[in-house]
C-alpha cells in the first residue's frame, strides 16, 4: 500500500479461453469424479507423445542456448489473475453481491481469470459498521462471493497486512510501533507495527488464521507494511521489539520470519501467498521462500523502469503498472513489459471504481493536497458523466480506463498460457546461443519456452523497426495459418510470440 510520494522506489486453459471444462484431454483442466474442478494436469493428462515432444524441445533448447539470465521450470502456475473490486469503502452503505457481481464473473471466467483477488476494501478496517481490518464490510455478501467464485472454477484471495494496522483500531498498542513510523494517505492512518514485537504477533497471527480459516478462501495477500533495512530512517525500534535476528540491507530478519510462519500456515492448509512489499522490491529474505506470487508496480512512475528492477526477481511476479502515476504508449505495453520474462499483467474488474470512497461524510481523510484523494474526484467526476461506462475499477486504473484494455488483456492471455503451461522449461533473456542467423539488436530480448510445443518470444524494447533472422522455421501465434518463416521484422516497443510447428 505504499507510494511512490511516501517511499521513492527505483524505478490451461487457453485455446478454451475459461478455467474449466467439462471434459479433461491433455494439457486441460476438467472435474474430479466428486465434480470438483481439477486444474491441468501433465501427470495426469501427458502421453508418451506428449511427453516425447516435450522432452525433445527441451533438448533442443539445451543444445541451443548456451547463456540466459535465468532458467525456471514453470509448476503451479495461475497467471489469469484479476484484482476485483467489490464496492466502494469506505461508504455510505456495504456493498451487497448480486447479479451484476454473477454476470461480471461470468465474463472473466470466460476470459480465462483463474485467481480473483480483493483488495482491503472486503473489510470494514473504519468500523464504520462494526467490523475491522479483518473481518468482512458484509459478513453474508463476502460468504456468498466467495461461492460464486468457487462455483465457476476459480480460486480467491482477500487482503491482509503483516504489518499495517489503523491507529483507530481499539486494539492498537503504541509499544508494537516505532514513534512516528505511519502511512497517512487517504482514508488510511495507519501505524506500521513492528514485526520484531511479540505484542504485535500475538495480536495479529491468530487473526490471519481466522481469515483463513472462516472464510473458505484459497489464501491471502500480504501487503508487508514495513520499511525495509536498505531504506529505514534512523528512528528508535518500538519498545516492544525483540532484537532476535540479524538485520541488515540485505536481510530483514523479523520480517522474513513473520512472513515465513504466515507462508507455513497458508501453504498447511493449501493454499496461496501473493505479497507485496513496497513499489518494484522483492522481500530480502536471504532466499528463503516467503511467496507463491509478488505483486509489483504500486507507486512506480516508470514502466521500463518497473520490467528493469523486476526482471529477475524469483518466480512468480505479477505486474501492476500504476496508471496513478506511469504512462504506457498502447494497451499492449504491459504485455511487451511482462511476458519475456515469464510474468503477466493483473486485470482490473469487478463494480466500478466511482472514486465516492473519497468523499464520505464523517470519514477523516489526509489532508489536502492527497493524490488519492484528488484520484477519487477525478474518478466521481467521470463516472457521474459517463455511469454506463467505460468504467474504471480500481485505484491503479487509468481514468477513464482505455475500452480496448480488457480485450487486450483476454487477447495476451490466451497467447501467454500455452508458454506457462505446467511442465514448461523457460530460458529468459537468452545471451549466446545458436537460435538465431546472427545475434539480435541490442534493444531485442528473446526468451524461450518449451514444452509439448516450442515458442520463441521477441520483444524489441528500441523506438525503430528491427530485422531478426531465426536458424529454423517459426510461426507467429497470432497467425497461426502463415508459413512458416525465418525472417522476422518488429516494429519499435513491439512484441512477437513465435511457435515452432510440430
Amino acid at each position: 500500500m505504499h507510494r511512490r510520494d511516501f517511499f521513492k522506489t527505483g524505478v490451461h486453459a487457453a485455446a478454451l479461453g475459461s478455467v474449466v471444462s467439462l471434459s479433461a484431454g491433455p494439457g486441460v483442466a476438467g472435474t474430479s469424479p466428486s465434480g470438483r474442478p481439477q486444474p491441468p494436469s501433465l501427470l495426469r493428462d501427458y502421453t508418451a507423445t506428449d511427453h516425447r515432444r516435450r522432452l525433445e524441445n527441451i533438448g533442443l533448447c539445451h543444445r541451443a542456448i548456451r547463456s540466459c539470465m535465468r532458467k525456471h521450470l514453470v509448476t503451479d502456475y495461475l497467471p489469469g489473475q484479476c484484482c476485483y473490486n467489490l464496492g466502494e469503502y469506505p461508504c455510505r452503505k456495504p456493498w451487497d453481491p448480486g447479479e451484476p457481481d454473477e454476470q461480471e464473473l461470468d465474463r472473466l471466467r470466460a476470459h480465462g481469470i483463474q485467481l480473483i483477488h480483493v483488495f482491503d476494501d472486503w473489510s470494514d478496517s473504519l468500523g464504520l459498521f462494526g467490523g475491522d481490518k479483518f473481518t468482512p464490510l458484509n459478513p453474508a455478501g463476502f460468504r456468498r462471493f466467495v461461492d460464486m467464485v468457487h462455483k465457476r472454477g476459480m480460486k480467491i484471495l482477500t487482503y491482509t497486512s503483516a504489518c499495517f494496522l489503523e491507529r483507530s483500531h481499539p486494539g492498537f498498542r503504541q509499544e508494537w510501533s516505532r514513534e512516528g513510523d505511519n502511512l497517512l494517505v487517504g482514508y488510511w492512518h495507519m501505524a506500521r507495527c513492528s514485526p520484531a514485537s511479540p505484542g504485535w504477533r500475538g495480536f495479529l497471527l491468530p487473526r490471519v488464521a481466522r481469515i483463513l480459516d472462516d472464510w473458505g478462501l484459497d489464501g491471502i495477500y500480504i501487503d508487508g507494511g514495513y520499511v525495509t533495512n536498505a531504506a529505514k530512517r534512523k528512528i528508535a525500534p518500538a519498545k516492544d521489539a525483540v532484537d532476535a535476528f540479524e538485520e541488515t540491507p540485505q536481510y530483514d530478519g523479523a520480517f522474513i520470519d513473520l512472513l515465513g510462519l504466515i507462508y507455513g500456515e497458508v501453504k498447511r492448509r493449501g493454499g496461496i501467498v501473493k505479497l507485496h512489499v513496497d513499489g518494484a522490491l522483492k522481500p530480502q529474505s536471504g532466499g528463503m521462500k516467503v511467496y507463491d506470487y509478488l505483486w509489483v508496480g504500486e507507486g512506480v512512475g516508470n514502466a521500463d523502469g518497473l520490467r528493469l528492477a523486476t526482471k529477475n526477481h524469483p518466480p512468480y511476479v505479477v505486474p501492476c503498472i500504476d496508471m496513478t502515476f506511469a504512462k504506457v504508449q498502447s494497451a499492449d505495453e504491459p504485455y511487451l513489459q511482462a511476458i519475456p520474462y515469464m510474468q503477466f499483467p493483473v486485470l482490473q474488474a469487478g463494480r466500478p471504481f466511482t472514486g465516492e470512497r473519497g468523499m464520505i461524510p464523517g470519514v477523516k481523510y489526509a489532508p489536502s493536497p492527497d493524490f488519492w484523494v484528488e484520484r477519487c474526484k477525478a474518478a466521481w467526476k467521470y463516472y457521474q458523466a459517463h455511469p454506463n461506462g467505460p468504467y474504471t475499477y480500481v485505484g491503479w486504473d487509468a481514468v477513464p480506463e482505455r475500452p480496448e484494455t480488457r480485450p487486450t488483456h483476454a487477447r495476451w492471455l490466451k497467447r501467454y498460457l500455452p508458454l506457462a503451461a505446467e511442465g514448461t522449461w523457460a530460458w529468459l533473456e537468452i545471451g549466446d546461443s545458436s537460435l538465431f542467423a546472427r545475434p539480435p539488436a541490442k534493444d531485442v530480448v528473446a526468451s524461450a519456452f518449451a514444452n509439448r510445443d516450442l515458442h520463441l518470444v521477441l520483444a524489441n524494447y528500441g523506438q525503430t523497426p528491427v530485422e531478426i533472422e531465426t536458424t529454423e522455421a517459426y510461426v507467429p501465434v497470432e497467425r497461426p495459418s502463415a508459413a512458416p518463416s525465418r525472417r522476422w521484422s518488429l516494429a519499435g516497443r513491439s512484441l512477437e510470440i513465435l511457435r515452432r510447428p510440430a
